[in-house]
């Protein structure tokens, strides 16, 4: 019977790990268990970890959004829904808005 609650706590920690988030003046990040939505702050120095890797915006111009992704600059279309690769994740962008940019990172296999 111990062991049964033992395991219980353990499972809703993990879960709990797997839908966390984090925010800054920077943006945010929210992970679920497939897939992070990243939110990035405009008019600041806008970086922010995710999956283990610094994504950073770097630019919004003519439909295109500029991203630093672990050191290399990747460019992703606003209108492609497929997204864009960079190293083992997949970004796509969700929203541009003169506040912010919104991203989907997931990890590709």
């Amino acid at each position: 019977m111990m062991r049964r609650i033992v395991v219980a706590l353990m499972t809703a920690f993990l879960a709990l790990g797997l839908v966390a988030g984090c925010s800054s003046e920077a943006g945010d990040v929210s992970c679920g268990t497939s897939q992070c939505t990243v939110t990035l702050n405009r008019g600041v120095d806008a970086d922010v970890s995710v999956l283990g890797v610094t994504v950073k915006l770097v630019s919004v111009s003519n439909g295109t959004v500029t991203v630093e992704v672990g050191g290399n600059q990747v460019q992703i279309p606003v209108s492609d829904g497929e997204g864009t690769s960079a190293g083992n994740l997949n970004i796509r962008v969700s929203e541009v808005t003169d506040e912010k940019v919104t991203l989907v990172v997931t990890q590709q296999n």
